[in-house]
């Protein structure tokens, strides 16, 4: 894949914090940075409670970030403002921008698969207003003959008949249901979309089909995403780079390839270490790695290392200093005191 020179959307230093009582700080993300490219998708992974699905929820505008930077090409999507790099380029000027206009064009552009089909759609709503009701919003003078005809097309295109357009959503089975809730998030014809666990709460025998049409659509649409998982074989199967997360923590960044062949972080090894393996020889081979150690509280955090705790390789550093994500290789970062540059 050829890289355009700036990424679609661009992550610096994000962090999202909760506050739970007084003097107690839940850092549910934190000091997250990582880039997304036009036409990739990138792979979120870990374990459940690490803040991948709250970073997802932040770059669609649904959770305000408590600091750091977000960009959709090049323009700063929390103050609505152009990155300056960009404004150099284009000559503009940030006050004929308007910031309503702007946060219209974002929801229009970017979008998110939800994890639980069941729980988000409205159950009073049709399928006509569920996957119009985008539509309607960004074409308000698109008559209804218009709009039934796109819903259809949409319709079919995830695998559904223009038959469902009048039914609710307890008359579907939940794979149908992340099949309308695909076609809602594909309505406004976005160029980025969050896919938050989109397969996890659904059967094993329609997994497979789920994530087929959705590498289908994103070739056919020219289509960018950010795949939230923690089954690591999908991630493998749909990603083009990963990204590691633990406790709020980035641990490790890496193309796909390299990060299944060469795991860094004590952290992605034992996560790898975990993938079950069709072939019994080698999965008799293959040692896994078992994780011992109390879990770290991400309520009030110290300045260590997240995973010391846990970690084989501790070494009192570790418990010291928390360890910057550093560039080892090429196109692969990981923040761990094993590594130096």
């Amino acid at each position: 894949m050829t890289k355009e020179n700036n990424p679609l959307m661009r992550v610096e230093n994000l962090s999202k914090h909760f506050k739970i009582k007084e003097g107690q700080i839940l850092k549910a993300v934190d000091d997250a940075s990582f880039d997304i490219y036009r036409g990739e998708t990138v792979g979120l992974v870990g374990e459940s409670g690490c803040g991948k699905s709250t970073t997802g929820r932040c770059l669609v505008k649904l959770e305000q970030p408590t600091k750091g930077e977000v960009y959709f090409e090049d323009k700063e999507i929390y103050k609505h403002k152009y990155h300056k790099e960009y404004l150099q380029q284009q000559s503009q000027n940030i006050a004929e921008i308007n910031p309503e206009q702007a946060k219209l064009d974002y929801t229009k552009d970017v979008q998110m698969i939800f994890q639980n089909p069941y729980s988000s759609l409205n159950p009073r709503m049709t399928v006509k207003d569920i996957v119009g009701e985008g539509i309607r919003l960004h074409h308000k003078n698109i008559k209804n003959k218009e709009l039934e005809e796109r819903i259809e097309y949409l319709l079919k295109d995830v695998g559904l008949s223009k038959d469902h357009i009048s039914r609710f959503p307890h008359e579907f089975s939940g794979g149908q249901r992340q099949r309308i809730g695909i076609a809602r998030a594909l309505s406004v014809d976005p160029k980025f979309i969050v896919c938050d666990e989109p397969i996890s709460a659904l059967d094993v025998s329609v997994q497979a089909q789920v994530i087929n049409m959705l590498k289908k659509i994103q070739k056919e649409r020219d289509l960018t995403y950010l795949f939230i998982a923690h089954d690591l074989s999908v991630v493998k199967y749909i990603s083009d780079k990963v990204v590691v997360m633990y406790l709020g923590n980035i641990v490790e960044k890496a193309d796909s390839e390299d990060l299944y062949k060469n795991p860094m972080h004590p952290y992605t090894q034992a996560l790898l270490s975990s993938i079950p393996i069709a072939n019994p020889k080698i999965a008799k081979s293959r040692k896994r790695i078992v994780l011992e150690g109390e879990l770290s509280s991400p309520i009030n955090p110290k300045e260590q290392c997240r995973f010391a705790d846990r970690c084989k390789h501790v070494m009192p550093i570790c418990k010291e200093n928390k360890p910057p994500l550093i560039t080892y290789e090429e196109n692969h970062e990981v923040a761990c005191h094993l590594y130096k540059k």
